[in-house]
């Protein structure tokens, strides 16, 4: 029996009723004005991730991550006790930014005692207090203990740093992960941390990405060149289907086969793939690093399963895969029509050179389907802002693109109104529908 099983026989979609089977507006996909709102009725108050804390190994370490679309810096660190801590990366002083290396606008990172401002060297412990001050008695009435660094809210779930930018989050960090958190704990992600990333800007709404990578029903479409014409013309004729959906809201997820690794028949796949035992599901030779999966991987328990996507509410999705790796996807918005795309993806580290090559094919292939996709919907982007037609249809295996469109437009009317988020397509309502 499956761990989270389909509510009954029938559509996905239709065992949601609360979500919808009609034509959807995507007016909130090229609204400047609703692109505001969501700002800050969602990414203002909603738990971000910002990293993991393998970028913070030892007391000291830190990182800086530039929120551009928020116009905030954010600076991580690791502090005596251990802690993992978050400050807005400004000195108390006279504003200027703290910590930067040679272009203030860079992200960047290292290790240190404490942070000494380049403008006139005042200076911060890992905890963020105030612990120098150049002339001292030059100052009035200098108060240091309410002179520490602004802290922003951070907490860590399976080794994944979050943070909130609200002044008094409404929920921890454990409540926002609700059943996504406990279903996905105890995947050895710490176990994966040979990191490979890239990223653009795309000319597209954020959440136009999103919605490329919850279905499947494009694949045998836009990636058909990237298989043999043999599996390609396999493919169109069957079509392709998810092996599971779940509605967790705000956050959900797709489970989908695992496709050729190893494929069954070497003609299934490029020359190039077989003779580096590797291609876009990973290296074909597993590392032996996972044991029972938790409850929210595989959900089906499908023989076939190849890698389950989960979308963290409202910017970030893990993509864990059968072999025995994943990546993440990160969508900062910019403006409207603008995202910046973020992808890192993590192997067991290789024992080898041949184990490197395989890693680093796999990112090379995962690049070329992702900046496809990326090609796609900026094509997508432009045609929607013609305004020519005003809703599109969706199919049931396009579930997630309905739901996550469906999720921010309830943040942002829960926010102006000032209730509490409805969700009535949740599996309890869906139960008591059925």
């Amino acid at each position: 029996m499956a761990k989270f099983p389909k509510p009954s026989e029938g559509s996905w979609t239709e065992h949601y009723p609360g979500l919808g089977t009609g034509p959807v507006s995507y007016e909130d996909s090229y609204s400047a004005e609703f692109y505001a709102r969501e700002q800050e009725a969602v990414f203002l108050k909603t738990w971000l991730n910002i990293g993991r804390v393998e970028q913070a190994p030892r007391v000291g370490s830190y990182f800086t991550r530039e929120l551009t679309w928020a116009k905030k810096s954010i600076l991580v660190v690791k502090d005596k006790d251990g802690t993992i801590r978050a400050f807005h990366n400004v000195c108390r002083h006279r504003g200027n930014k703290l910590v930067w290396d040679d272009f203030p606008q860079e992200e960047t990172s290292g290790s240190c005692r404490q942070f000494t401002c380049k403008y006139h060297a005042w200076r911060y412990d890992l905890d963020g207090s105030l612990d120098f001050v150049q002339q001292e008695s030059e100052f009035f009435d200098l108060d240091k203990d309410n002179l520490g660094l602004v802290p922003v809210a951070c907490e860590v779930w399976e080794g994944f740093i979050f943070i909130n930018l609200a002044k008094e989050p409404e929920q921890t960090l454990t409540e926002f992960l609700g059943e996504m958190g406990t279903g996905l704990a105890g995947y050895p992600f710490g176990e994966m941390h040979q990191k490979y990333t890239f990223k653009s800007e795309i000319n597209s709404n954020w959440k136009l990405f999103i919605d490329a990578f919850v279905e499947f029903y494009h694949a045998p479409v836009l990636h058909q060149k990237q298989s043999t014409p043999e599996e390609a013309a396999k493919l169109l004729g069957h079509g392709f289907e998810g092996l599971h959906y779940e509605l967790l809201s705000p956050h959900s997820m797709v489970s989908s086969w695992g496709g050729m690794s190893p494929p069954k028949d070497p003609k299934m796949v490029k020359p190039m793939e077989n003779a580096l035992r590797s291609g876009l599901f990973g290296p074909w030779d597993s590392p032996d690093v996972v044991g029972d999966l938790p409850p929210l991987v595989n959900p089906a328990e499908h023989r076939a399963w190849g890698v389950d996507s989960f979308i963290v509410f409202p910017n970030f999705m893990i993509l864990i895969w059968e072999r025995q790796w994943y990546l993440t996807y990160h969508y900062w918005p910019l403006a409207e029509n603008k995202h910046l795309f973020e992808v890192s993806l993590y192997f067991v580290p290789p024992k080898n050179a041949a184990e490197r090559i395989q890693q680093e094919y796999a990112v090379a292939v995962t690049k070329e389907f992702a900046l496809q996709d990326a090609n796609t919907l900026e094509a997508t982007q432009t045609m929607l802002e013609t305004r020519v037609v005003d809703t599109f249809v969706l199919n049931d295996q396009e579930i997630l693109c309905r739901h996550h469109h469906a999720v921010v437009k309830e943040e942002v009317r829960a926010h102006e109104a000032g209730t509490p988020v409805n969700f009535p397509w949740n599996r309890a309502s869906a139960a008591a529908n059925a």
